[in-house]
This record gives structure tokens, C-alpha cells and sequence, in this order.
């Protein structure tokens, strides 16, 4: 079953084609990802599928009848509503069935057939434990304070709420615009786990490698306008990718020997000469042409040239670091080594932000010391907004600083082939920093630490917000670095290609010095909470039959729909029983010698009176539940 249609659709921004007769297909069941630059119109194609905006020319059809949902890069909540009741009141089957069936309870004299009729739609969708897989899917996304207006929280916290009121509704077909944003690595392995698990139809932008690889069976990739799709998962569509690019590569060689054979044709025609081909001069500048706009980037696999270190870069001694109970750091210590790359792995709000601000002294330590080695030349590269002035032109930002970077054998790296790399052609190099969007400033931020030639990395989530394309720039700028570098990264795929050894934070304080890559890390945990529970199992099988039998909370809770149904078909029964029991023991006592029949009778109150009293029992403790 066919559950999008796009077809020959053509979409022009100022005058620049951005889609250029895009044309694809999503089938039920399958899961698809859209790659493309910074820019390459990834969302304005998501716009134009969910109808935000019009396409210049062809179409695009969901298919009627379906549920579906899109959670958008910037989401939109009721900021007077709690995370819970933004939830339960998004309108969709199960809610919409919830409404209705607490409405009809709420009425003086509900309707029977009815209450029937919704119970038994409820019972079809599972809406009864709807309540409870809200509170677990927000608890996977560290959302647990449910009651809090979503007007306070922060921006990465609405995108979580946003992103489980759309895995909520249990759409048909669901669209996810960079959904891995603002999620740590925990978070980002369990919704990579549910997505790939679960029966869904899925079309995503991602720029998560790791995550298209282990979720997509689809790429579609838009390059300069134009859609190309592989029939596989992102390993698939970069080795396909890879063979590509050698054939165009190898066809753009052939044209460059011909361009330089034709070249010192044209230049050895005298100009006066009337009988010069003009069918070849006319196809040398056709090849001219395509020469131009397949001239391809430089790329950065070069050393850049440091200022030397001393042996002293820095050391962390006896740190300690709070706020209130909140422990960041508890008697840390750690010395950094010359062209040590760590990477720094933590859960949301844990505190390794505070760890790299501590470094640079921006956050004052509460104990210990922290020792800066003079030689060391610091490159920051923050989450926070970028502040530049709005009127200056791209290439001035970053010639304030240099118009060239040292390398390493000699060589110079111009302040614009550096922009030309990280996505900044050079009409937009030319442009002024307010067209720019908050995607490119972050890039401009990053090119202008690089420009400053630091000896010393420190970046915090430098991955958000750039393509595929980017991030190997700047993976293979990193591998080549001969300074140090700290990073902070919820990317697994850059994390594992960079980092020598990981400094793991796991909470009230304590840091683990783990020496390999993050996921050399998520196997050694796997093994290690895999044997801890097994020696947990082994050692508390008694207390765990005991647990079963105690309440864990003495907390008081609301009746859940479930309990509330079960509380209904309890008084029913009841109803019935109590006649049934009255009818039996009204026929018991006019019989006198039907023996067979006075037993059968007896039998049966007694089974009747069990099921009373387990009914009863069951009774009360759903009673002191409604209150």
C-alpha cells in the first residue's frame, strides 16, 4: 500500500532551484531516510509532503484514511498545559475513545450499549494502559516531572515531549526532522531500538549515522536539487556513493585532458583566422562549463601547524565541583597527554558543559585545582548562540582573525578555501552574517576557532546542525590534528572515529576513565550490567518474592482507565452473583430428596461464595484507589 506520493515536484527559493522534479514513493512498512547538505532543501521538502508549503509545479499526496504525525525541528506545545496533558490531549483514536468514555461514565445516567460499544473499541487499540506507556516512553526520555508546564522547560525538553507525543499517537506513517537532536546517547539507542523494532513506516532527516545505518532500509539523497534512492542502509548507499563518485571522477579526468588538448587548440588559432571550427569552439566552451560545476572541494587531510607544547598542558588535581546536591565533580584527577583526543560521554544535565567551562574558567571549582600549562592556546567551540556582528560579510569574520592557516608541511590554507570546506560557497562567502541561518552561524563559529590555529580542542556538541558531508570534513581535520582535543558529542559514529580514550560521567560526581572508543565502551557495559544481573538474581531470589508481595510506594495514585473498567465488570458480576446465589438458595429449600440434585445445587454456592469473596476483596482495593 502506497502511503506518500511525490511526483515531479519543482520548488525555487529566490530564484535558486532548491528541488528540482523530485519524484519518490513511501510503501507501507518501509523505512526511509532523506540526506542532503546543509541547505539542499531537506525541510523544505518535509514542508512541502505535510502541506506547510506549495510546491512551484508537480504533487504530493499522503494517502486519505491513514494517521499520521511529523515532529518538526521546531515543535509546537501548549505552553499552558502540563507535559502530561499535552499529551493526552492531542487528538487522536485512542484519546479521542478515552474522552468519550470517561464522558459517558461521568453522565447521571449512562448509556449501557454505549459504555459496551467503547470498551470494546478500547480493549482492540490497548487503550486501557495508554496512561502508563505515556509516563514510560517520557521516562526513556528523561521526562518525569509530568505535572510541570511545558512554558518552563527547555528548549531540548519540549522537542522530547514533542517527539513522545508523536511515537504516542500511533500514526500509520511518521516523519521525524532530525529527531536524535538534544537526545544523549541513552536516549538516542532506545528510540533507535523502538523505531527499528516496531512495525512502523518511516520517512526521517538524520544526520546520526550510527542511526540511519541500524533503523533505514532506504536512502534518498539530494544533491543540487536532484533525488538519487538506494535500496539499502547508509553502509549500502556510501559504498554505492563511493563507486559513484570514482566514475565521475574518472569522467571528469577524461574532460580535463580533453579541456587542456582543446585549450592549446583555441589558444594557437590565430584571432583574425575565418575558417576556426565553430561547432568546436562552441563544444569547448560547453566543457568549459561542465568543468566548472564539477570542480570539487578541497579536502581537509592535512596537518595543521600548532604552536609547540611544554610538558605541562593540563591537570586536574583533587577537583571538586556542585550545585546544591547536584555533584559534577568529586575528587577528580587527571593529567592530559600531548595529542590526546577524549571524548566526554554523559546523560542530559550530568554536567559536562560545567566540566569544559571549569577548564576554560569560566565555572569556578568548589575544591582542587586545575593547572594550565603556558603554552597551551585554547580553541572553545561552545552550544551557545555565536556573537558576531550581523553587518560584517562571512569572509570578514573570519579574516579578522587570519587569512591563512599554517600547515604543517609549509603550505597554506587560505581563510576561504577553510569556509569553502565547511559549506560556505563563495557567493555565500560574500554574503553578510545576517542572511545566515543558525545551522551556518555554528559552522562560521567553527571555522573561525580553526582559523585562530589553537593547539588545544575543546568542542562541545560540534556535530549539531552539520551534514553528513561536513562532519567528514571536519572528522578528517581532527584525525590529522597534531594538538589535543576534548570533545563533547552525542554522535557515536564521530566519537568512535576520533576519540583515544573516553571519560565517562556517570552521575553524583563520579568519572570513568574508560581507554578505547564510545562503542568499545557500550560493550564492555553491556557485559558488565549483563553479569550484574545475573549476580543480582542470584543473590536476591528470596527478597524478590517478597518485593512482589509489598507495595513499593506508599505514594497515592489515580485510577487508571484499566482499574476503572475492572471496577465496572466487578459490580456487575457481583449483581449477578448475589441473584444467582438468592435463586439457588430459594430452589435448595423446596427440595427434600433429590439427593444428586441438592449436591449439584450446594456445589455451586460454594463456588459462588469463593468467587464473592475473592470479587470483594478485589473490590476494596479498587475502591480505596477511586477514593
Amino acid at each position: 500500500m502506497n502511503y506518500l506520493s511525490v511526483e515531479k515536484v519543482i520548488k525555487t527559493w529566490h530564484d535558486h532551484p532548491i528541488l528540482r522534479e523530485i519524484s519518490f514513493g513511501v510503501q507501507q512498512g518501509q523505512k526511509i531516510a532523506i540526506v542532503a547538505g546543509n541547505g539542499q532543501g531537506k525541510s523544505t521538502l518535509l514542508s512541502v509532503i505535510t502541506g506547510l508549503e506549495s510546491p512551484d509545479s508537480g504533487i504530493s499526496v499522503i494517502r486519505k484514511g491513514i494517521r499520521w504525525a511529523i515532529l518538526p525541528q521546531e515543535p509546537e506545545l501548549d505552553s499552558q498545559l502540563s507535559v502530561l496533558e499535552n499529551i493526552l490531549f492531542e487528538k487522536n483514536e485512542i484519546t479521542e475513545l478515552v474522552k468519550k468514555y470517561e464522558e459517558e461514565l461521568e453522565k447521571a445516567n449512562p448509556d449501557v450499549n454505549i459504555i459496551d460499544s467503547l470498551n470494546e473499541k478500547m480493549s482492540e487499540l490497548d487503550a486501557w494502559d495508554y496512561e502508563a506507556k505515556v509516563k514510560q516512553v517520557l521516562g526513556k526520555l528523561n521526562i518525569h516531572q509530568t505535572d510541570r508546564l511545558v512554558g518552563v522547560l527547555s528548549g531540548g525538553q519540549k522537542k522530547r515531549v514533542a517527539l513522545a507525543k508523536v511515537l504516542l499517537s500511533q500514526p500509520d506513517f511518521i516523519i521525524l526532522d532530525e529527531p536524535t537532536n538534544h537526545l544523549d546517547l541513552e536516549m538516542i539507542e532506545w528510540l533507535e531500538g523502538f523505531l527499528a523494532q516496531k512495525d512502523l513506516t518511516l520517512l526521517l532527516v538524520t544526520h546520526d549515522r550510527y542511526f540511519l545505518d541500524r533503523v533505514c532500509q532506504s536512502i534518498i539523497e539530494i544533491d543540487n536539487g536532484e533525488l538519487r534512492q538506494y535500496q539499502g542502509n547508509f553502509s549500502y548507499y556510501m559504498e554505492k556513493k563511493a563507486e559513484r563518485e570514482a566514475q565521475i571522477a574518472s569522467e571528469i579526468e577524461k574532460d580535463r585532458n580533453l579541456y587542456r588538448r582543446e585549450l592549446e587548440w583555441v589558444r594557437r588559432m590565430p584571432k583574425a583566422r575565418g575558417t576556426k571550427s565553430k561547432s568546436r569552439i562552441e563544444s569547448f566552451d560547453q566543457l568549459s562549463e561542465k568543468l566548472k560545476s564539477t570542480r570539487k572541494k578541497l579536502e581537509l587531510n592535512f596537518s595543521m601547524r600548532t604552536e609547540r607544547m611544554g610538558s605541562k598542558i593540563l591537570e586536574m588535581h583533587h577537583v571538586k565541583k556542585a550545585f546544591g546536591n547536584l555533584k559534577i565533580l568529586e575528587d577528580f584527577n587527571y593529567v592530559f597527554r600531548n595529542k590526546e583526543k577524549v571524548g566526554i560521554i554523559g546523560p542530559n544535565g550530568v554536567g559536562k558543559t560545567t566540566f569544559l567551562n571549569m577548564i576554560m574558567d569560566l565555572d569556578s571549582v568548589d575544591g582542587g585545582k586545575i593547572v594550565r600549562g603556558e603554552t597551551v592556546k585554547f580553541g572553545y567551540y561552545t552550544q551557545h548562540t555565536f556573537k558576531v556582528d550581523a553587518s560584517k560579510k562571512v569572509i570578514d569574520v573570519i579574516r579578522e582573525v587570519a587569512d591563512w592557516i599554517p600547515m604543517a608541511n609549509s603550505h597554506k590554507l587560505t581563510a576561504s578555501q577553510l569556509l569553502l570546506n565547511f559549506g560556505f560557497d563563495y557567493p555565500k562567502q560574500h554574503d553578510f552574517v545576517s542572511k545566515l541561518s543558525g545551522g551556518e552561524l555554528r559552522r562560521l563559529h567553527l571555522c573561525r576557532i580553526l582559523m585562530d590555529a589553537p593547539n588545544f580542542l575543546i568542542l562541545d556538541e560540534p556535530t549539531n546542525d552539520l551534514d553528513i558531508q561536513t562532519l567528514s570534513v571536519l572528522e578528517n581535520f581532527i584525525e590529522n590534528y597534531s594538538g589535543c582535543v576534548l570533545i563533547v558529542s552525542h554522535d557515536r559514529y564521530f566519537m568512535d572515529r576520533i576519540v583515544d580514550h573516553c571519560l565517562i560521567f556517570e552521575g553524583d560526581g563520579m568519572v570513568r576513565d574508560f581507554p578505547g572508543n564510545y562503542s568499545e565502551y557500550r560493550e564492555t557495559r553491556d557485559i558488565e550490567d549483563e553479569e550484574r544481573q545475573q549476580k543480582k538474581k542470584e543473590e536476591n531470589k528470596p527478597k524478590e518474592i517478597k518485593a512482589n508481595n509489598e507495595s513499593i510506594s506508599d505514594k497515592p495514585r489515580k485510577m487508571t482507565f484499566k482499574e476503572k473498567f475492572e471496577l465496572e465488570k466487578i459490580n456487575e458480576e457481583l449483581e449477578r452473583l448475589h441473584f444467582e446465589k438468592e435463586s439457588l438458595e430459594a430452589e435448595l429449600s423446596t427440595l427434600t430428596s433429590e439427593f444428586e440434585e441438592i449436591s449439584k445445587i450446594s456445589d455451586r454456592l460454594k463456588s459462588i461464595s469463593d468467587r464473592v469473596d475473592e470479587l470483594e476483596f478485589r473490590w476494596l482495593e479498587l475502591s480505596e484507589l477511586e477514593g
